[in-house]
Order: C-alpha cells, then sequence, then structure tokens
C-alpha cells in the first residue's frame, strides 16, 4: 500500500554565515556526531560547507569548509553525497554538471570531514549514450547492498536519475551500472523536453531505506506550470521491490514558504531518526533570496510506513 506522506516543516535548518548561499545539503551520521554537507556558493570558486552538530535539531556549528585533496583537475566542488562507514567517511563527488564527458569521484575522510583524500573515480562518462554525463551522486546502503544513485544525460540540461551497485560490497567499487530508475516521463508534473520554455532535467537524487523496506527517492524536478525562479521542488518517489524500484511518484510534497508560495526548493537528502523520516532540502523563499537549508518531519507507525 503506498503511504501517505504527511510531511511538516521544521523550519530552517541552517541559514548560511560565510556564504551567500547554501545549497545541496547531504546530512550523516557518523555514530557520534552528526555533519551537514552541502556547497558553500558566493566565491570565486564553490566550497563544501561542512557543518557539525549533535542531535539533527541542532546546534549546527560552521566549520571551515571541507578541504579535498587529489583533486587538482576540479575547480568547483559542489553537491557532495557523503555516507559514514563507523568514523570514516566516503565522499563521491561530480567533476562537472552541465558537461559531456565528466566523472564521479570517490574520497575518504579520517579526520571527522575536515580533510579528504582522493582515493579512485567511481564512475566515468559512456560518450554518445544516455550517460554522456554524470554528476550529482549519492551513496546509500539498500538491503546490505551499495548504491550509488546520480544524474546522467546525453544532452546537458537534460538529466534522469540513474542507478549503480558495488560488486565489492564495499565504497571502492567496482560499479555495476544498473540503469534508468526514473525518467522524465514518469513525473507528469515536470516539464518535459520539447515543452515550451524547457529548463532542466531531474537531478539531485538520494535514497534511503524506510524501516517497512521500502526505498524512498527524494530528487529535484521543474514544474511545467510555473515561472522560471518558482520551478524547482524537492520530487519523492517511492520503491517497494528495492533500489530498482520500479518508482512510483508521490510527487512534490514541500511548498517554498516565500509570500504566497513564491521561491522554490529542491535538492534534498532524507534520513530515518527516531522513529521519524527528517527530509532536508534547500529553499529560496522568493524572489531573488539566498538558499538555505530547511528540514522537513514525517512520523512513521510502528510497521515502517510513514503514518497518514
Amino acid at each position: 500500500m503506498q503511504p501517505a506522506f504527511q510531511l511538516e516543516r521544521v523550519g530552517v535548518l541552517y541559514e548560511p554565515l560565510q556564504y551567500a548561499d547554501v545549497k545541496d545539503p547531504c546530512v550523516v551520521f557518523d555514530g557520534s556526531t552528526w555533519h551537514l554537507f552541502g556547497t558553500g556558493c558566493g566565491k570565486p570558486e564553490l566550497e563544501i560547507l561542512h557543518c557539525t552538530a549533535p542531535s539533527p535539531d541542532g546546534p549546527w556549528r560552521e566549520r571551515a569548509p571541507a578541504r579535498l585533496f587529489g583533486l587538482e583537475h576540479v575547480e568547483h566542488h559542489a553537491a557532495p553525497g557523503v555516507i559514514a562507514e563507523g568514523a570514516r567517511l566516503h565522499m563521491f563527488l561530480q567533476e562537472s554538471f552541465n558537461e559531456v564527458g565528466s566523472a564521479i569521484e570517490h574520497l575518504v575522510s579520517e579526520d571527522g570531514g575536515a580533510t579528504f583524500q582522493w582515493v579512485d573515480t567511481s564512475l566515468t562518462c559512456l560518450p554518445g549514450t544516455a550517460e554522456g554525463g554524470v554528476y550529482d551522486p549519492d551513496p546509500a546502503e539498500i538491503d546490505g547492498e551499495k548504491y550509488l544513485v546520480y544524474a546522467a544525460f546525453a544532452a546537458v540540461g537534460q538529466p534522469d536519475l540513474y542507478l549503480a551497485r558495488s560488486t565489492s560490497g564495499t565504497w571502492d567499487g567496482p560499479w555495476e551500472r544498473l540503469g534508468c530508475i526514473l525518467d522524465h516521463a514518469a513525473v507528469g508534473c515536470h516539464n518535459q523536453v520539447g515543452c515550451e520554455d524547457y529548463e532542466w532535467g531531474l537531478e539531485g537524487p538520494q535514497l534511503v531505506q524506510l524501516p517497512d523496506g521500502s526505498v524512498l527517492l527524494t530528487a529535484v524536478c521543474f514544474l511545467a506550470d510555473r515561472p522560471r525562479g518558482h520551478r524547482q521542488r524537492v520530487l519523492h518517489a517511492i520503491a517497494f521491490d528495492g533500489a530498482r524500484g520500479p518508482y512510483t511518484v508521490l510527487g512534490p510534497l514541500l511548498e517554498p514558504t516565500g509570500p504566497r508560495g513564491s521561491g522554490e526548493n529542491g535538492h534534498g537528502t532524507a534520513v530515518v531518526v527516531d522513529g521519524e523520516l527528517r527530509v532536508f532540502y534547500q529553499e529560496r523563499p522568493g524572489d531573488a533570496r539566498p538558499w538555505r537549508v530547511m528540514q522537513a518531519v514525517a512520523p512513521l507507525v510502528a510497521d515502517g510506513e510513514v503514518a497518514a
């Protein structure tokens, strides 16, 4: 049975301090500390935002941006996907979001996220295919298997959502490509390629397994019936047969908090904590407002489904 998501906004999780905007939040718990990673915008180069807190509710303390070693060829460090393996943190990072020929890199931190060292290249593009460019990676463990979910495209600006599985059972891969798990056609509210004033495709995917075994997908869509600057939304979809899907689209479930619903929200992540589903996402509440990180919560009932 499809659960009815009753997400309730908790409010602002984090307002930018040293950046003009913060985007692409990724929240992870290493067993003792909660970490918020993301994209710090507004400086000459994009940086990896890093904050820590004793709980998801904070208080969040902004740390120095995470320093990345071995990625000198990547100018802008953006949209990190991070997962904890005990105290060790694994980061998966795009080379670029708007170039055919991009790749996904794997880095590791042994010092609580202060620094990350490049380990290997997890996925390269496949020129001339639907994965001519790859970006927005995020790691997830589902049913004991290690996965990477990511955006991929044949034409820049028209990505769909893809999945890969580690065949070694470790975050070092190698990675078996499992194909597309959600495309434009499956999301009726999303602007479709070829429509008037098409803006962008599906991106920013992340997976989390709920206690009942189902898999929740958060991603970014762009509403077809809204003007530019007010289209981007956090998209939710659910699968009942594992990470490969099929996925049922639940729709955008959170409206921006700008006047009369103006603004937009997007790139999100979700975790299950103490019987609650917590969704963290970027938002700008109105025209030309800064991006910040928001939090929403849905209680989970005893069998793991999201409460109606």
